[in-house]
């Protein structure tokens, strides 16, 4: 048995709900896993203590030794925003080149996502109706310009 499926056991068997970091994560609430540097190792407790005084935030020890887990609400908090919260505190984030890519998706897909959410929903029925009359006014090779008395064959 690989230490991923033990974890995953080890969680199941004591009722906890943790989907990966990368599985699909439908709805505003995402679970992300923060990382940090090796390097420094007493820095895990400071952010935890540190991030479990937000509102809105749920905190929990990582499936890493070096990592925490976090529960938000994607309209309160980003994955981008909370690590750039931390770097400015001192802390340091894993580099590995696997942590790098997985923060790159989670940004975009996150920004993606608000984005979408801020924009307007369209008027799926109507819309053909405004391209008719784009169409209408645009200027095409099916437009005579004679007027229609001249065009009339006698």
């Amino acid at each position: 048995m690989d230490v991923e499926r033990a974890r995953h056991l080890r969680d199941k068997e004591r009722g906890l709900n943790r989907p990966h970091t990368m599985s699909p994560q439908p709805g505003t609430r995402k679970h992300r896993e923060l990382r940090f540097s090796k390097i420094r190792p007493g820095q895990i407790e400071q952010v935890f203590e540190l991030l479990s005084g937000l509102d809105g935030l749920t905190v929990e020890p990582g499936s890493v030794p070096n990592g925490i887990s976090v529960w938000y609400e994607i309209t309160d908090y980003t994955m981008q925003g909370l690590e750039a919260a931390l770097i400015d505190q001192g802390f340091h984030l894993s580099n590995t080149l696997y942590c790098k890519m997985v923060r790159a998706l989670v940004y975009f897909v996150e920004e993606t996502q608000l984005r979408n959410m801020r924009q307007p929903e369209r008027l799926i029925k109507k819309s053909h109706e405004v391209y008719s009359k784009a169409w209408e006014q645009h200027p095409h090779g099916d437009h005579d310009d004679t007027p229609v008395e001249l065009r009339q064959d006698k």
